[in-house]
């Protein structure tokens, strides 16, 4: 946890029974006499990611520029690692009035709002230029809306979360190769369609947790980004990085229902603003460091680069985004694919 939680400390005195009297006799005490700290409003903003990846790196700094943004009115403490809960835990968070933003998958607000889930299905984008296309599309605009109108809580921006790839102890090569292969994935359905496209075991296990599912032979592979592979080091507990890209991730900022209806018109802009900055400032840095991490694991011992042939994984999974695993209608996933 962050060193710099905000502890509040009252900074009023209370006023003797004579002295307040005396100040109300003398209509002193007014609405617009108020203390402005009085005004103030602490949020809380939960995420499951390290305190040393970008997303919290970004969202440290959306806080600071909310409380210089907003003159004070409202201030951020950002509580990173799960420190509030499990993604199912924040998510609900929203709703429960623990949390007021967070960072959570597509797939996670999907759970919501079916059609939302669409950009967190496997090989369903062409590459990374498609993706930025669709979040600046006026499908993501919609669905969004849709999310909105579901749930009462705002969608501010996606970020990118990279690609993600299978790590494992055996090298995967081909679909046959993931027969079987009891693979960790995050706790929300579709993230079971690559492994079910391919014939693997998918093991939904908390993010927490994963590092020590690996080390103990709970799973026997897993599937994320490669700065997130970093970050949670679990290229110490596997052989291989198999580069199969079968997600195009991203992660999406919301705000609760509650804190966005307390928002005047100029705070709402404010808001909007500086989380689709830090969405953008924060998708170069993944971006940067997707471009350098394939180096830097190759010099790491014990771990190899594994680069796959992703067409008949692409081929495999595809088959399935229509099935009975699908939470968008048809005409959704035909104006995605149009998407240039």
């Amino acid at each position: 946890m962050p060193n710099d939680t905000w502890n509040p400390v009252s900074r009023r005195r209370l006023l003797g029974g004579s002295a307040l009297a005396l100040a109300l006799a003398a209509g002193a005490l007014t609405v617009g006499a108020a203390d402005p700290a009085l005004a103030q409003q602490q949020l809380k903003f939960a995420h499951v990611y390290e305190t040393s990846e970008p997303y919290h790196e970004w969202a440290l700094w959306a806080a600071d520029e909310i409380e210089a943004r907003t003159d004070g009115r409202y201030t951020m403490e950002v509580f990173p690692a799960s420190s509030l809960g499990k993604e199912v835990d924040i998510n609900e968070g929203l709703t429960l009035g623990t949390v007021d933003v967070i960072y959570t998958g597509n797939l996670f607000a999907g759970s919501s709002y079916g059609p939302i889930a669409i950009a967190g299905a496997p090989y369903m984008f062409r590459d990374f230029d498609h993706w930025q296309a669709y979040t600046e599309s006026d499908l993501f605009d919609e669905l969004s809306q849709g999310y909105t109108d579901a749930t009462g809580h705002q969608v501010l921006s996606m970020t990118y979360y990279g690609e993600r790839h299978v790590t494992s102890n055996d090298q995967i090569n081909t679909p046959e190769d993931m027969d079987g292969l009891k693979i960790r994935v995050p706790n929300a359905p579709l993230y079971q369609m690559f492994p079910n496209a391919v014939n693997a075991n998918p093991t939904p296990i908390a993010f927490a947790e994963v590092y020590l599912a690996l080390q103990q032979g709970v799973v026997d592979a897993q599937e994320n980004p490669l700065p997130t592979i970093q970050a949670k080091a679990f290229h110490e507990v596997q052989n291989y990085i198999n580069l199969t890209g079968h997600i195009t991730d991203s992660l999406l900022t919301i705000v609760s229902g509650n804190l966005w209806g307390q928002l005047s018109d100029e705070d709402k802009e404010i808001f909007e603003q500086v989380f689709r900055e830090a969405a953008a400032n924060c998708t170069e840095d993944i971006r940067q460091s997707e471009a350098d991490l394939v180096a830097w694991f190759e010099e790491q011992e014990g771990v190899d680069i594994n680069e796959v042939d992703r067409t008949p994984f692409r081929e495999a999974t595809v088959a399935l985004h229509n099935g009975p695993a699908a939470t968008w209608p048809q005409e959704i996933y035909d104006r995605l694919q149009a998407i240039e």
